[in-house]
C-alpha cells in the first residue's frame, strides 16, 4: 500500500507541475529591467545585450538563438534598432510563438511617438532608421507608455498571473509618475543648454528636458568621427556657447575627450541604459544618474 502511494504521488507530481515562470527574452537592458519590474517572481528574464554593448551591432550567437527558442515573449525596441541581428536569431530559433505578428513578440517602439522619421531614405546619409529614431528609452514618458502596453501583453500570455501583473504595473506607474515629476523639476536648469553629442542617441532626452543639440561628432549617423569633421565641430563650439559633449557609456571616448580638452567643456558619459554606469542599477537609477550627470556638468 505504501509503495502504491509512493508511485501515485510520483505520477501526480509529474502531471501537475508548479506554474512555470513566463520566459522573457529582452533585447536590451531597459526592457529587461521593465519586465522585471512588472513581473517580479512570475517571470524569468533574459537580456540579450549588455549595457556597454552597442545594441545596433550584435552577433547572433547560438546562446541567443537557444534562449529565443525557449522564450514565451520577446521584448524588442523595434524601429530597426535590432535589424542587424534579431531577425536572424528569431528565424534560427524556430519558435513560432515569438515571431513578429504573434502575441509573443512585442515591440516597444509601436507604443510611442517616434522622432526623426525620415521623409526619404538614402543610405548615403549614414545609419538612418526608416521608422525614426529608435532610442526611445531616453524619455521617461515613453517608458510609462511601454510599461502599460507590456503589462497587458504579459497578462494576456499568462492569464493565471494577470492580477499580479496588473498590481505590479499599478505600483510601478504610481512610483514612476512621481519620479518623473521630480526629474523634470531637477532638470529645469538644463532647458536651453547647448550640447554636442557623439551619436544622435539623445533626441528624446533633449525633447523631454529642452536641451539643444548643436552638433554630432559623427559626420553621419553611425559613421566614426573623422579629423576633418571634429575640426568643424570644434570651430562651431568656439562660435557659440556649448556647455558639454555627451556620449553613451558604450562608445569610444577619444573623440569626446579631444573636443572637450580643446573647447574647454566637460565630457559627460551617461548610462544610456540600465547598468551603463554604477548609478544606473535599475530604471529609476538610470534616470537619476542621467539627470545628475548632466547637471554636474553645468557647475
Amino acid at each position: 500500500m505504501n509503495l502504491f502511494r509512493f508511485f501515485l504521488a510520483a505520477v501526480l507530481t509529474t502531471a501537475l507541475p508548479a506554474h512555470a515562470a513566463l520566459k522573457i527574452f529582452a533585447t536590451v537592458p531597459e526592457w529587461g529591467a521593465l519586465a522585471t519590474e512588472l513581473g517580479g517572481d512570475k517571470v524569468n528574464v533574459y537580456v540579450a545585450t549588455g549595457p556597454l554593448q552597442d545594441p545596433h551591432h550584435v552577433e547572433a550567437k547560438p546562446s541567443l538563438i537557444a534562449r529565443a527558442r525557449s522564450a514565451d515573449l520577446v521584448v524588442a525596441t523595434g524601429a530597426e534598432l535590432e535589424i542587424g541581428w534579431l531577425p536572424l536569431v528569431l528565424q534560427q530559433a524556430g519558435n513560432p510563438a515569438v515571431q513578429p505578428g504573434k502575441p509573443g513578440y512585442f515591440e516597444a517602439a509601436q507604443w510611442v511617438q517616434l522622432l526623426e522619421v525620415p521623409s526619404r531614405l538614402d543610405r548615403a546619409e549614414g545609419d538612418v532608421h526608416a521608422a525614426g529614431n529608435p532610442h526611445i528609452q531616453m524619455d521617461p514618458h515613453n517608458i510609462a507608455r511601454v510599461a502599460e502596453a507590456l503589462s497587458k501583453r504579459m497578462s494576456e500570455l499568462d492569464s493565471a498571473n494577470a492580477a499580479a501583473y496588473q498590481s505590479r504595473y499599478q505600483s510601478f506607474a504610481s512610483r514612476w509618475s512621481a519620479a518623473t515629476v521630480n526629474w523634470e523639476k531637477e532638470g529645469q536648469p538644463l532647458k536651453g543648454v547647448a550640447i554636442i553629442v557623439h551619436h544622435r542617441a539623445f533626441s528624446y532626452l533633449e525633447q523631454w528636458l529642452g536641451i539643444k543639440e548643436v552638433a554630432s561628432l559623427e559626420p553621419k549617423p553611425g559613421l566614426e568621427p573623422t579629423s576633418s569633421h571634429l575640426a568643424e565641430v570644434l570651430e562651431l563650439s568656439q562660435r557659440q556657447p556649448v556647455k558639454m559633449v555627451v556620449r553613451s557609456a558604450y562608445l569610444d571616448p577619444r573623440a569626446d575627450e579631444w573636443i572637450a580638452s580643446r573647447a574647454k567643456i566637460p565630457a559627460v558619459v551617461v548610462p544610456f541604459t540600465v547598468g551603463g554606469t554604477d548609478g544606473a542599477k535599475d530604471l529609476f537609477g538610470f534616470f537619476d544618474d542621467t539627470v545628475q550627470r548632466l547637471l554636474a556638468a553645468l557647475k
